[in-house]
């Protein structure tokens, strides 16, 4: 197997992975969802570098030739170390959705939302800022959002309030643009958009795809068969039904085979 790699802490990289298919769909991928160890984002740093290093190194033994970093937490916390580490090249989220948020932005005022190693790590803050030094950027750790996405419940009453919460401060601000810093968030899209209604929503996840579709090209790795293999480590309930929403593609099956991660150095 040659292609690209996509890792994420649960499912909401898959949604990276059907813009690539959109992209590029002659390229084979091979996708891995740490289902077992969600969520990423109320980790140390020292337990999310160690995760990222297993998942990466699963997919560096299925042979591919680059790897997509669509866990925001992890973009933000440990991609120096995965690319130090893997002589694959490696691309995150961070820096791609900055780019396309200060280009969106009319303002400069941006708001970011993301768990909390994200947050925490002021990635997004620094990359909007290196790209636009007079940019306000308004931060919001959302802790809720990636377990209601998890559990399916994004068009419920809870989802409805916990984002009325966590878009105060940068509604308050008049951000002009929010950037979806987690890949699991774009499920929440039309309920963010009818809250903030007029505001430029930017998908890190669908920014992360479009950096590695260029880098493929870039550096002629694009070809196969455009075959997509997708593995986790673990099964929940529910779990077909929320891979679809984020696939949006019922061809494409997960691998029966459980994935330990922890197998993997």
């Amino acid at each position: 197997m040659r292609g690209v790699g996509i890792f994420d802490s649960g499912l909401g990289g898959l949604c990276a992975v059907r813009e690539l298919r959109r992209l590029l769909p002659e390229e084979d991928i091979v996708y891995f969802g740490d289902v077992a160890r969600i969520p990423y984002g109320t980790r140390s740093r020292e337990t999310v570098c160690r995760y990222a290093a297993q998942d990466a190194a699963f997919l560096v033994s299925k042979n591919v030739d680059a790897i997509l970093v669509a866990c925001g937490t992890v973009s933000s916390t440990a991609l120096e170390e995965l690319k130090a580490r893997l002589s694959v090249p490696v691309v995150g989220v961070v820096e791609p959705a900055a780019e396309e948020a200060v280009k969106a932005s009319r303002n400069r005022k941006i708001g970011v939302l993301g768990t909390q190693g994200t947050i925490a790590s002021g990635a997004y803050k620094r990359a909007i800022t290196r790209l636009s030094p007079d940019a306000q950027v308004v931060s919001v750790a959302c802790p809720l959002l990636v377990p209601i996405v998890e559990n399916g419940e994004t068009d419920g009453e809870i989802a409805h309030l916990a984002l009325q919460n966590y878009l105060k401060a940068p509604l308050a601000a008049g951000c002009d643009t929010l950037l979806l810093g987690c890949t699991h968030y774009p499920l929440l899209k039309d309920k963010i958009a009818s809250l903030a209604p007029g505001v430029a929503l930017i998908d890190a996840g669908q920014a992360g795809a479009n950096a590695t579709a260029r880098l493929l090209r870039e550096n002629r790795l694009v070809y196969g068969t455009g075959k997509t293999e997708l593995y986790t480590s673990d099964f929940s309930q529910g779990f077909s039904t929320l891979a679809q929403r984020f696939l949006q593609d019922e061809s494409i099956q997960f691998s029966k085979e459980k994935v330990n991660a922890e197998d993997w150095k």
